[in-house]
């Protein structure tokens, strides 16, 4: 087989002087972990999104053994870590990022800052669908959203590929003709996590002497004697030609890839061009596609091969700049080539891709048909069997059939008169739900006085969550919500923001909810659910609704959601609409594979908070986000857990009566997750029962400002030391070796502290 300039064998360029590698099993995110390792950046800014998630996991587990220097920061959300970055970034060392998704959405306005004002960094995109509705797996339609950022993006179908585009980028990244910060984007679980054979440098000084010292930057914070203005008001004509600029540096970037590329062929044996090119020397058909399904397909381009059909395949390696005249090249004697895309540009006529590989066939006035695909949307399997039938709709068009220019390809013909969800659970009536607890507000304190039956009374009152959901064995938080709703009386809408309570009560076509469920996303769950409270008040207030309508509206977050969520909960809170927070807290961020949280206690071992020789746990303590709450002035917050189910009930109830007559109320309630605390199935109730005796957990409420402790495990004498609970779960067992002896200390007087200050609020209810 005959090879043109743009299609090179994947190893080449033998060296007696070629530095020794090891070749080992492993998945695309370890390597961009390696690689990011071995680079030694000097910032990760980062936050937890699967499938990504994995690539802070691995770099933490190699910092505990002191395999790096890198400081990685935990931030408060995809946005907070994208600052964080171009901050660090503005200061001359190297930066570093993962994301996926959502994620990538939601930092998505930092982004155009960053290479506006030039300042290089290296973000690994493991793509992943865009919701809604929710969907974690992989496809290219967060890819898609960066190809006007100004960023260079580069492409890698396998580990091995992230493994040695990952120390390009840095290079071109930060070439004197580019300075731009570049990404490289793999497919979400495709390539993250599928474990192949790959070969890394086994010395890191080969790395680092690849990717070279710091480069003196033209512009850094940290020089006081030049004191700089970095992203200053710009007006026309400076502005159009600051963009002009950055313009001719992107262009710049893909000379720059193939001169890089070459250099790292002569140091490893492997390399890359602007195109990834299969058989395409003489193909009549070839599929123009990105990433792992280009390899896939190659079994597809063998078999049509064997048969004399002349078929091939066009992958490119980096996108942006578009390979503009690479790709004229590789297709200008093809007779029809199908662009396949896993995402679509919803209304053009086929997705992005397919119109940028028209224009380049336009300007050579080349005899090639072009076809459009989408395929693959939500991670859809790409086995070569479908390669086969892309590539046969390709044969249809050349023998005179009909074929639409674009389409979907994959898509199963749906029931008409199916609905978003049809899980076939009867409603609740007002009258089921009603009657149980009862609130009575005395005229002359103003304090409420509540009627709790006993649980036995109130077990006749139906679950609004049914049986059925998928939570772990032992997991705490279905036991605290509904405990939480036993006080609630009547009609309810719920809003859970992501998190393991929505994951794993609504897979389509099921759902676990026997009330009117909400999801909108991660962070803004409470300014979703604001604007409906405030519909449902105005449309009362209309006579669109009738007057006897009442509903209470609660939102459910948790599994690190008061961090991302910080924000809208607060501006909420602030703007005092009438509805429930609950937030069930589980300490980390369980959902996507327990990362350390705000939420997660001092010293508590997480997946991004490791113990090893360099690491001990969290290095800071948790966030008291009741007591931040309750500084917005908010009508009611409490704390509760299910081992104290008559305080919970109790305080749901009035959680119920402030919300429907005064304003927003917040509440946290502790939860167990034996999977990530490490601790028996069966414990949960023990478990969290003790982090309320150890006063690590204190029960207590804030009524109009006033604090008062519900549960005083001093006064009854219940109090038991912190370290009782700690060894409870294995996340915690190291805190109490003599080692860790410090630690220990430094929790327990933290743990001290808290409970004095809120005593003494509980004692002067001026505090």
């Amino acid at each position: 087989m005959s090879m043109n300039v743009l299609e090179r064998p994947s190893v080449q360029h033998p060296s007696e002087h070629k530095p020794l590698e090891m070749e080992e099993l492993r998945s695309g995110n370890e390597m961009a972990a390696k690689a990011a390792a071995q680079i030694n950046y000097h910032v990760m800014g980062y936050f937890p999104i699967t499938p990504s998630t994995e690539i802070a996991e691995y770099l933490d587990e190699m910092r505990v053994r002191g395999e790096h220097d890198i400081v990685m920061i935990p931030a408060d959300g995809e946005h907070g870590a994208a600052g964080i970055c171009f901050g660090a970034s503005t200061g001359g060392g190297r930066v570093f990022n993962a994301t996926s998704a959502q994620g990538f959405l939601y930092m998505l306005e930092n982004l155009p800052v960053q290479s506006g004002t030039r300042f290089p960094m290296v973000l690994n995109l493991v793509t992943r669908s865009v919701s809604g509705p929710l969907n974690i797996h992989g496809d290219h339609s967060d890819l898609y959203y960066g190809l006007n950022i100004g960023w260079p993006i580069l492409l890698a179908r396998d580990p091995q590929a992230v493994y040695d585009m990952n120390l390009m980028a840095l290079r071109i990244a930060e070439h004197s003709e580019v300075r731009l910060p570049v990404i490289v984007a793999y497919d979400g679980f495709f390539t993250s996590h599928a474990k192949l054979r790959v070969k890394f440098f086994r010395d890191r000084e080969t790395v680092q002497r690849f990717v070279g010292p710091v480069p003196e930057p033209p512009v850094t914070t940290l020089d006081p004697r030049r004191p700089v203005t970095v992203g200053p008001y710009m007006n026309e004509p400076d502005f159009i030609n600051n963009k002009y600029q950055q313009s001719i540096a992107m262009y710049r970037a893909a000379d720059v890839f193939e001169q890089v590329a070459a250099e790292y062929a002569t140091l490893s044996g492997r390399h890359y061009g602007l195109l990834n090119l299969y058989r395409m020397e003489d193909a009549d058909i070839a599929l123009f596609i990105l990433n792992s399904a280009a390899e896939t397909a190659r079994v597809a381009v063998d078999e049509l091969r064997a048969k004399g059909i002349k078929a091939g395949i066009v992958s490119p390696n980096m996108i942006r700049p578009f390979p503009l005249q690479a790709v004229q090249e590789a297709l200008s004697k093809t007779k029809v080539v199908l662009v396949a895309e896993r995402a679509d540009s919803y209304g053009g006529h086929g997705p992005n891709l397919t119109h940028e590989v028209k224009a380049a066939l336009q300007e050579t006035h080349a005899p090639v048909h072009v076809l459009s695909r989408v395929f693959g949307l939500g991670g859809r399997e790409f086995y070569p069997a479908d390669a086969m039938n892309l590539f046969r709709e390709c044969i249809t068009w050349l023998e005179g059939g009909s074929v639409a220019s674009f389409d979907y390809y994959g898509v199963e013909a749906g029931d008409p008169d199916a609905v978003a969800f049809a899980p076939g659970l009867p409603p609740l009536t007002r009258e089921e739900t009603s009657g149980f607890v009862s609130v009575e507000r005395d005229e002359q304190t103003g304090s409420l006085r509540v009627k709790v039956p006993n649980l036995r009374t109130l077990t006749k009152k139906p679950r609004r969550l049914a049986p059925g959901h998928g939570a772990c064995p032992g997991c705490g938080i279905f036991p605290g919500v509904e405990t939480f709703l036993k006080g609630i009386e009547g009609d309810v809408v719920v809003l859970y923001q992501t998190g393991c309570a929505m994951v794993t009560s609504t897979g389509y076509p099921y759902t676990s909810h026997r009330v009117t469920y909400l999801h909108n996303l991660f962070q803004n769950g409470a300014a979703t659910l604001s604007g409906l409270v405030e519909m449902f008040w105005e449309k009362k207030r209309r006579g669109e609704i009738p007057s006897g309508e009442d509903i209470t509206f609660i939102m459910v977050t948790g599994d690190g959601g008061m961090d991302i969520g910080m924000g809208p909960a607060l501006g909420a809170a602030l703007r005092n609409h009438r509805m429930i927070i609950l937030e069930y807290d589980n300490e980390g961020y369980m959902n996507t594979g327990a990362q350390l949280s705000y939420a997660t206690p001092l010293g508590h071992r997480t997946s991004t908070s490791g113990v090893g020789e360099k690491g001990a746990g969290k290095t800071f303590p948790h966030k008291d986000t009741p007591q931040i709450m309750a500084a917005a002035n908010i009508p009611y917050v409490f704390t509760g857990c299910e081992a104290f189910p008559q305080d919970l009930i109790k305080k749901a109830a009035k959680a119920q009566w402030y919300a429907k007559n005064e304003g927003l109320v917040y509440g946290k309630i502790l939860i167990a997750c034996p999977l990530n605390w490490q601790s028996k199935d069966d414990q949960g109730n023990v478990i969290v029962g003790a982090a309320v005796k150890s006063c690590f957990f204190p029960l207590y409420e804030v009524e109009h400002g006033k604090t008062v402790i519900t549960y005083d495990p001093e006064a009854k004498g219940e109090r038991i030391p912190v370290s009782d609970w700690l060894k409870m779960m294995g996340k915690t067992r190291h805190m109490l070796k003599p080692e860790n002896k410090d630690l220990l200390a430094q929790f327990e007087a933290e743990v001290e502290h808290r409970w004095r200050r809120l005593r003494a609020k509980h004692e002067h209810p001026d505090l």
